[in-house]
């Protein structure tokens, strides 16, 4: 099968696309023919430097760790899987230690998947698991409820584009920060207010938010303190690293109000919940851009511009 890898080192990362071997089911594994994958942040950040450090000789030989987000069909399973039958159309990720979705077929426990929702293609189903995972998850940490008063920072990306529609599902009352060239597409999603940063400073401003959420990991508590009414909560993606240390730093300092930081977990229940917001008409991806996978460097250098509005797709099979 074709698969995506890396080749070099460092600052001399590159990807390719080599033929390796389809991997084979676990007892509560599906193997799932991949039509279509999806690009985020993270992948560049983070999984393509683990990916050259893997040696591809011996028994890490064909082992990937590029892409977690995955949409396609069961073509076999183990035998102690119960919810899924081959031909099943399905999506997902595994965050456990990559999906290694950017492939003709990949494996995936049957716990990190949900039946497909009708409504969306292939390409479509495949750019919601992590990023729209993500801001529902978020959200529920920061227990949000109907009139909530919410801040989503990065309001146009991937998981910007998920967030401030799943918010306006859960019946919060959406501000949202981006640039001036996305207010159009975010004011489309929903959002009740939409700030420009590029023309206001938006964290001098004093306000009374129950939760701020950083799409970006740019920002800390620190910075949104005065965004929060007291025991409000700061939520960042900032999942490693130095984003990592200044989210929770700031605990110490700005009581009542907290910080956390959300780690995104595949799971059927949340994504049978996302699959009803999108069959109700309540969320709709937003596709920047698609790509095939032998363009898949391409994909890459396209999300980390930062430029992208909502989500770039790889397009694998179909």
């Amino acid at each position: 099968m074709k698969a995506a890898s890396t080749k070099g080192f460092g600052r001399n990362i590159h990807l390719r696309v080599i033929e390796s071997e389809r991997p084979k089911v676990g007892a509560t594994d599906v193997l799932v023919e991949v039509y279509a994958s999806s690009v985020n942040p993270k992948d560049w950040k983070l999984n393509t430097g683990i990916s050259s450090m893997v040696p591809k000789i011996g028994p890490f030989a064909g082992f990937h760790i590029l892409g977690d987000d995955l949409a396609g069909i069961v073509v076999d399973k183990g035998e102690g899987v119960s919810q899924f039958q081959i031909g099943d159309a399905v999506y997902g990720m595994d965050m456990r230690l990559r999906t290694a979705a950017c492939a003709q077929y990949a494996i995936i426990n049957e716990q990190r998947i949900a039946p497909k929702p009708d409504t969306l293609s292939f390409g479509e189903a495949a750019s919601v698991p992590l990023a729209a995972l993500t801001a529902l998850q978020a959200f529920n940490l920061g227990r949000l409820v109907p009139g909530s008063r919410l801040l989503i920072i990065g309001a146009s990306g991937g998981v910007g584009t998920f967030a401030v529609q799943i918010a306006k599902a859960m019946g919060a009352q959406v501000t949202a920060i981006c640039s001036g060239r996305n207010t159009a597409l975010v004011t489309s999603l929903g959002a009740d207010t939409v700030i420009d940063y590029t023309q206001t400073d938006f964290t001098k401003e004093e306000n009374n938010y129950d939760v701020v959420f950083d799409a970006t990991a740019y920002e800390s508590l620190s910075s949104c303190a005065s965004l929060l009414q007291d025991n409000g909560i700061f939520i960042s993606t900032a999942g490693h690293g130095k984003a990592l240390f200044n989210t929770y730093r700031p605990n110490f300092v700005h009581k009542p109000k907290s910080a956390k930081a959300i780690w995104v977990e595949s799971y059927t229940r949340d994504l049978n919940v996302l699959t009803k917001f999108v069959d109700d008409g309540l969320v709709k991806p937003v596709i920047d851009s698609e790509f095939p996978l032998a363009d898949i460097e391409a994909a890459y250098a396209r999300s980390k511009t930062g430029r992208s509005q909502g989500k770039v797709v790889i397009k694998i099979c179909a």
